[in-house]
């Protein structure tokens, strides 16, 4: 599988990356899974510490212990949570921050952070702050690079002003094509990898994309009502000149430059194979990658401006 640059980082990332999210609390089905992602190619992954309150890195960490090294491990933090009580709120400040990455370190029992990421933002948090925090932890060794998770574009813009993030995480897919209205260039031309979450679109743009838009989008799906949302990918599916659609959503997100690696989660080792077998040495052809935009909206960012 190919690896590509982490924005201006020496970090290399395999352009599919295991979304952690989903794993479940199973400790030998969540290793299957993470070992089967590690033999096809795979040596991204990520996860959150406030997943399942802190368990999630904790059976990450007991996982690969044994082969640190073949591993880039990403995390977010931000949600300020208690394990005991279930309950968190929301808190960037650059002491929470620093006392997050430390606790996720233990628990991922490790001594470093490949990539550390703010999992969120509004542009009521103490911006400044908060990359302090980022720019101290990367100095004292507790992580090699940082960014932030989010969808909000003038937050995004902040931390691209301000700070040395090297990629910001952002949901993007042929059905959510929110990004490309003005995140995507800029990330792309200041050197700053975009990691796409959600390229299937909870599988609405998977091989069973019927059976997913009639159980999940019954109130629709951004600006697409449940009727459109079926047309639109049937049309899809209609242009894919025989490519599965996994493959033809994965291609179509990996084609914009910007785009350094696809996270996508799994729960069976099933979704891990079905996304590696996928052939991404090539792209869509120009004709194709056009024509797909022609049948799908490019959605606006308005309601997620604050």
């Amino acid at each position: 599988m190919k690896m590509n640059q982490l924005g201006k980082s020496d970090i290399y990332v395999s352009e599919l990356t295991l979304g952690c999210m989903s794993l479940g609390q199973d400790k030998n089905k969540a290793k299957e899974i993470i070992s089967t992602a590690l033999a096809q190619g795979i040596n991204h992954l990520d996860t959150a510490d406030l997943y399942d309150f802190g368990l999630n890195e904790e059976i990450i960490g007991e996982i690969i212990k044994d082969r640190r090294q073949d591993v880039i491990l990403t995390t977010k933090a931000g949600n300020h949570f208690s394990k005991e009580t279930k309950d968190w709120f929301w808190d960037p400040s650059k002491e929470y921050i620093m006392q997050a990455a430390k606790e996720s370190l233990k628990r991922l029992q490790t001594d470093y952070i490949d990539f550390f990421m703010l999992h969120g933002g509004t542009m009521e948090d103490p911006i400044d702050e908060t990359i302090e925090a980022m720019e101290e932890l990367k100095k004292a060794g507790l992580i090699r690079a940082y960014g932030i998770s989010s969808i909000r574009p003038n937050v995004i813009d902040a931390y691209v002003r301000k700070s040395s993030i090297d990629g910001v995480m952002l949901q993007y897919s042929l059905l959510d094509r929110r990004p490309e209205e003005s995140v995507l260039k800029q990330l792309d031309d200041n050197n700053i990898s975009a990691i796409a979450r959600g390229p299937l679109a909870k599988g609405m743009l998977s091989t069973y994309y019927k059976e997913n838009i009639t159980k999940k989008a019954a109130k629709g799906f951004l600006d697409y009502n449940q009727t459109e949302l079926l047309q639109t990918v049937e049309n899809i599916a209609a242009l894919s000149e025989g490519m599965p659609m996994n493959e033809l959503a994965l291609k179509y997100v990996l084609q914009h430059p910007a785009v350094t690696t696809i996270t996508f989660g799994a729960s069976r080792i099933e979704q891990v194979i079905e996304n590696t077998k996928v052939d991404l040495t090539t792209g869509l052809s120009e004709e194709m990658y056009e024509k797909l935009k022609e049948q799908t909206k490019r959605n606006i960012y308005e309601q997620h401006r604050v």
